[in-house]
């Protein structure tokens, strides 16, 4: 299986926040960034394996910052680590006020999805291709989250 650049599979979304994506305080849900984020990362996940895929995990989601009504939101995904069948994508929401040029950092998460066969079983997926630095550290990064979520769950299951 051919291994590919972490760049072939980089997926960015905008979206616009609209009176029905809001709470009561004029702020997105958090709800609906949950799933644009999810909905980001699949595609880059699909696109990376060129396969099905399913969320498995989602690590570190971090509300940073509140995004306002009538901003514009931008939903950055990139694959960070794969395993066998798994793959961790690298989720960096960002808003920006249309009227000042404003852009500010929102939310970072982390997500596990598994690669689908046919008949709904995990299949093998690339390697990834590191090309430069901030690929190197993403990758180390998501290698330790792996194998400390791995140790927790080991630890929890005893």
């Amino acid at each position: 299986m051919k291994s590919k650049k972490v760049s072939e599979s980089m997926i960015e979304m905008r979206e616009m926040v609209m009176p029905h994506h809001t709470n009561p305080q004029n702020t997105i849900f958090g709800g609906t960034v949950m799933s644009w984020v999810d909905i980001a990362a699949a595609m880059c996940a699909a696109k990376h394996c060129n396969k099905p895929v399913v969320t498995v995990h989602v690590d570190e989601l971090h509300f940073i910052s509140p995004i306002k009504i009538g901003e514009h939101v931008l939903i950055k995904a990139s694959i960070n680590y794969v395993g066998k069948s798994s793959m961790v994508i690298g989720v960096k929401v960002q808003s920006e006020n249309p009227y000042f040029n404003e852009i500010k950092t929102t939310t970072r998460a982390f997500l596990t999805f598994v690669a689908l066969d046919s008949n709904g079983n995990p299949t093998e997926v690339p390697a990834i291709e590191i090309e430069n630095e901030v690929e190197r550290r993403r990758y180390e990064n998501a290698k330790k989250r792996v194998a400390a979520a791995k140790k927790l769950r080991e630890g929890l299951e005893k």
